[in-house]
Protein backbone atom coordinates (compact mmCIF):
# COMPACT_ATOMS: atom_id res chain seq x y z
CA UNK A 1 0.00 0.00 0.00
CA UNK A 2 1.44 3.55 -0.75
CA UNK A 3 1.84 5.68 1.96
CA UNK A 4 1.44 9.47 1.38
CA UNK A 5 1.99 12.08 3.29
CA UNK A 6 -0.47 15.28 2.00
CA UNK A 7 -0.64 19.30 2.74
CA UNK A 8 -0.92 22.46 1.35
CA UNK A 9 2.16 25.23 1.22
CA UNK A 10 -0.13 27.28 3.20
CA UNK A 11 -1.29 27.89 6.58
CA UNK A 12 -4.42 30.34 5.58
CA UNK A 13 -7.70 28.92 7.45
CA UNK A 14 -9.91 29.13 4.13
CA UNK A 15 -6.42 28.12 2.01
CA UNK A 16 -8.06 27.43 -2.06
CA UNK A 17 -4.99 24.98 -2.11
CA UNK A 18 -5.95 23.69 1.52
CA UNK A 19 -8.96 22.47 -0.16
CA UNK A 20 -7.42 20.99 -3.41
CA UNK A 21 -5.41 18.40 -0.96
CA UNK A 22 -7.90 17.55 1.08
CA UNK A 23 -10.05 16.43 -2.02
CA UNK A 24 -7.05 14.91 -3.26
CA UNK A 25 -6.32 12.93 -0.04
CA UNK A 26 -9.80 11.74 -0.18
CA UNK A 27 -9.81 10.48 -3.99
CA UNK A 28 -6.09 9.00 -2.78
CA UNK A 29 -7.35 6.97 0.06
CA UNK A 30 -10.62 5.68 -2.50
CA UNK A 31 -8.11 4.42 -4.57
CA UNK A 32 -6.55 2.28 -1.94
CA UNK A 33 -3.83 4.51 -0.50
CA UNK A 34 -2.84 5.50 3.18
CA UNK A 35 -2.56 9.02 3.53
CA UNK A 36 -1.76 11.02 6.09
CA UNK A 37 -3.38 14.31 5.92
CA UNK A 38 -1.53 17.40 7.75
CA UNK A 39 -1.87 21.14 8.09
CA UNK A 40 1.34 23.19 8.35
CA UNK A 41 -0.46 25.56 10.64
CA UNK A 42 -0.24 22.56 13.26
CA UNK A 43 3.56 22.73 12.76
CA UNK A 44 4.67 26.51 13.47
CA UNK A 45 8.71 27.01 12.84
CA UNK A 46 10.84 30.06 12.91
CA UNK A 47 12.48 31.32 10.01
CA UNK A 48 15.48 28.91 8.74
CA UNK A 49 18.52 30.60 10.72
CA UNK A 50 21.79 28.61 10.92
CA UNK A 51 22.72 30.38 13.91
CA UNK A 52 19.26 29.41 15.83
CA UNK A 53 19.87 26.21 14.60
CA UNK A 54 23.63 25.98 16.12
CA UNK A 55 22.21 26.88 19.28
CA UNK A 56 18.84 25.53 19.48
CA UNK A 57 18.68 22.63 17.50
CA UNK A 58 15.67 22.12 14.69
CA UNK A 59 12.68 23.33 16.35
CA UNK A 60 10.11 20.28 17.28
CA UNK A 61 7.65 20.93 14.73
CA UNK A 62 10.54 20.57 12.12
CA UNK A 63 11.42 17.16 13.54
CA UNK A 64 7.99 16.39 13.60
CA UNK A 65 7.36 17.03 10.00
CA UNK A 66 11.01 15.10 8.82
CA UNK A 67 9.82 11.92 10.74
CA UNK A 68 6.54 11.92 9.23
CA UNK A 69 7.87 12.19 5.51
CA UNK A 70 10.53 9.47 6.17
CA UNK A 71 7.36 7.29 6.77
CA UNK A 72 5.61 8.20 3.85
CA UNK A 73 6.87 6.99 0.47
CA UNK A 74 5.13 9.81 -1.37
CA UNK A 75 4.25 13.27 -1.04
CA UNK A 76 1.20 14.93 -2.50
CA UNK A 77 1.33 18.52 -1.96
CA UNK A 78 -0.93 21.34 -3.06
CA UNK A 79 1.31 24.51 -3.47
CA UNK A 80 -0.41 28.45 -3.68
CA UNK A 81 1.74 30.42 -5.92
CA UNK A 82 2.95 33.86 -4.17
CA UNK A 83 4.32 36.13 -6.43
CA UNK A 84 5.12 33.72 -9.47
CA UNK A 85 6.72 31.04 -6.63
CA UNK A 86 6.93 29.02 -4.04
CA UNK A 87 4.80 30.24 -0.56
CA UNK A 88 7.62 31.35 2.44
CA UNK A 89 5.91 28.48 4.62
CA UNK A 90 6.44 25.82 2.35
CA UNK A 91 10.04 26.90 1.85
CA UNK A 92 10.80 27.26 5.77
CA UNK A 93 9.45 24.08 5.72
CA UNK A 94 11.68 22.13 2.98
CA UNK A 95 14.73 24.40 4.35
CA UNK A 96 14.20 22.90 8.43
CA UNK A 97 13.49 19.01 7.21
CA UNK A 98 16.25 18.91 4.71
CA UNK A 99 18.77 20.12 7.19
CA UNK A 100 21.00 16.99 8.65
CA UNK A 101 20.45 14.79 11.71
CA UNK A 102 22.49 13.17 13.50
CA UNK A 103 22.59 9.41 11.99
CA UNK A 104 20.27 10.19 9.31
CA UNK A 105 21.92 9.96 5.81
CA UNK A 106 21.96 13.79 3.63
CA UNK A 107 18.06 14.63 2.78
CA UNK A 108 16.57 11.70 4.31
CA UNK A 109 12.79 12.94 4.28
CA UNK A 110 13.26 13.73 1.03
CA UNK A 111 15.65 11.01 -1.09
CA UNK A 112 13.62 8.26 -3.03
CA UNK A 113 10.14 10.09 -2.39
CA UNK A 114 7.96 10.65 -5.06
CA UNK A 115 6.13 13.71 -5.24
CA UNK A 116 2.34 14.97 -7.35
CA UNK A 117 2.46 18.80 -7.37
CA UNK A 118 -0.92 20.88 -7.45
CA UNK A 119 -1.95 24.49 -7.46
CA UNK A 120 -4.77 26.45 -7.25
CA UNK A 121 -4.83 30.02 -7.56
CA UNK A 122 -7.46 32.69 -8.07
CA UNK A 123 -6.18 33.69 -11.53
CA UNK A 124 -6.01 32.54 -14.89
CA UNK A 125 -2.95 30.41 -14.36
CA UNK A 126 -4.25 28.34 -11.99
CA UNK A 127 -0.75 29.11 -9.75
CA UNK A 128 1.44 26.75 -12.24
CA UNK A 129 4.25 29.38 -12.38
CA UNK A 130 4.70 28.33 -8.84
CA UNK A 131 4.98 24.76 -9.62
CA UNK A 132 7.88 25.31 -11.54
CA UNK A 133 9.75 26.40 -8.52
CA UNK A 134 8.56 23.72 -6.04
CA UNK A 135 9.29 20.99 -9.13
CA UNK A 136 13.32 22.33 -9.32
CA UNK A 137 13.73 22.39 -5.23
CA UNK A 138 12.23 19.15 -4.95
CA UNK A 139 14.05 17.29 -8.15
CA UNK A 140 17.49 18.97 -6.89
CA UNK A 141 16.42 17.38 -3.02
CA UNK A 142 16.17 13.70 -4.23
CA UNK A 143 12.72 13.92 -5.06
CA UNK A 144 11.08 12.09 -7.80
CA UNK A 145 8.67 14.67 -9.32
CA UNK A 146 5.78 13.39 -11.48
CA UNK A 147 5.80 14.68 -14.90
CA UNK A 148 1.96 15.26 -14.59
CA UNK A 149 0.82 18.33 -12.70
CA UNK A 150 -2.65 19.69 -11.32
CA UNK A 151 -3.19 23.46 -11.38
CA UNK A 152 -6.60 24.71 -10.73
CA UNK A 153 -7.30 28.15 -12.18
CA UNK A 154 -9.90 30.65 -10.93
CA UNK A 155 -10.10 28.22 -7.71
CA UNK A 156 -12.10 30.73 -6.02
CA UNK A 157 -14.93 29.51 -8.47
CA UNK A 158 -13.69 25.96 -8.60
CA UNK A 159 -15.14 24.43 -5.36
CA UNK A 160 -18.67 23.68 -3.90
CA UNK A 161 -19.42 24.30 -0.68
CA UNK A 162 -18.57 20.89 -0.30
CA UNK A 163 -15.26 20.45 -0.84
CA UNK A 164 -15.46 18.74 -4.07
CA UNK A 165 -14.48 20.15 -7.48
CA UNK A 166 -17.52 21.79 -9.82
CA UNK A 167 -16.08 20.40 -12.74
CA UNK A 168 -15.88 17.25 -13.64
CA UNK A 169 -12.57 18.15 -15.88
CA UNK A 170 -11.19 19.17 -12.88
CA UNK A 171 -12.02 16.04 -10.92
CA UNK A 172 -10.14 14.07 -13.43
CA UNK A 173 -7.00 15.29 -13.44
CA UNK A 174 -6.66 15.48 -9.52
CA UNK A 175 -7.85 11.52 -10.21
CA UNK A 176 -5.06 11.46 -12.18
CA UNK A 177 -2.29 12.66 -10.98
CA UNK A 178 -3.35 10.64 -7.12
CA UNK A 179 -3.38 7.20 -9.35
CA UNK A 180 -0.23 8.15 -11.06
CA UNK A 181 1.47 8.75 -7.62
CA UNK A 182 0.14 5.44 -6.30
CA UNK A 183 0.94 3.72 -9.14
CA UNK A 184 4.73 5.08 -9.29
CA UNK A 185 5.16 4.97 -5.13
CA UNK A 186 4.34 1.40 -5.14
CA UNK A 187 6.17 0.60 -8.00
CA UNK A 188 9.30 2.02 -6.53
CA UNK A 189 8.88 0.96 -2.74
Amino acid sequence: MARILAFAGSTRRDSLNKKLVSYAATRAREQGADVTLIDLREYPMPLYDGDLEDEQGAPDSATRVFQLMKQHDGLLLSCPEYNSSITGVLKNTIDWVSRPRDGEQPLAAFAGKVAGLMSASPGGFGGMRGLVHVRAILSNIGVLVLPNQVAVARAHEAFGADGLPREESTAKRVDTLVRELIDTTQRLS
